[in-house]
């Protein structure tokens, strides 16, 4: 018997492009067809109120609330950014963290213009952070199907760098060299990613279902 899933299309409930085509690279090699919202033509679908308090209970809200919307399976993700330092903060407001900002392009600038100011009194020794991602995956009923969570840990530089990625990327630092998240390649900030670990714990589910209502 395959291990593939009968259903093997499946709805990323993001208005955010790149989330989307992370997804859909490391899903798509098990013959997973990733759609975004637009593909299937439900763009102007009021977004979910994500007033849960963890990244797994508004995972859980958007999953389910847009599978029951458009009859189709959901895959739906939240994720953000915890810095030791803050407590865990952004947290679960991370992607609206300053209150600023129209365009995805302005927030995120102005979220990392918060988050430099916050962390200006920090030593680099003491800013130690990770990025999660929770992931929930919902049948065209609203029933929850799977949930998967995936982490990715390094530190706040001092100043951005980079132009791959987007969100709090040019800040987040991966490794001793220094290097942020934004000047990963495509490949290798799935292979390290929150996103990509959690993506990929999810494509193992998919790999054992045989079928799903």
């Amino acid at each position: 018997m395959s291990n593939t899933p009968k259903t093997t299309e499946i709805v990323v409930a993001t208005g955010n492009p790149h989330k989307v085509e992370e997804i859909r690279e490391i899903l798509a090699a098990m013959g997973v067809r990733v759609l975004a919202l637009t593909d299937v033509g439900v763009a102007d679908i009021p977004e979910p109120e994500e007033d849960g308090v963890t990244f797994e209970q508004n995972a859980r809200i958007k999953a389910t609330q847009y599978a029951r919307a458009i009859n189709r399976m959901v895959l739906a993700d939240d994720s953000g950014l915890a810095v030791d330092a803050l407590g865990g903060a952004p947290g679960v407001f991370s992607a609206r963290w300053s209150g600023l900002g129209v365009t995805r392009e302005e927030r995120d600038n102005a979220n990392n213009e918060k988050l430099l100011t916050e962390l200006a009194s920090i030593s680099v020794g003491q800013r130690g952070a990770r990025f999660v991602c929770a992931m929930c995956l919902a049948a065209a009923d609203g029933k929850v199907v799977a949930e998967t969570i995936g982490e990715f840990h390094g530190s706040i530089g001092m100043a951005a760098r980079g132009l791959n990625g987007f969100g709090y990327d040019p800040l987040f630092v991966v490794d001793d060299s220094g290097r942020r998240s934004a000047e990963l390649t495509s490949a290798e900030k799935n292979e390290r990613s929150h996103r990509g670990a959690a993506t990929r714990a999810m494509a193992n589910v998919l790999a054992t279902l045989h079928s799903v209502s």
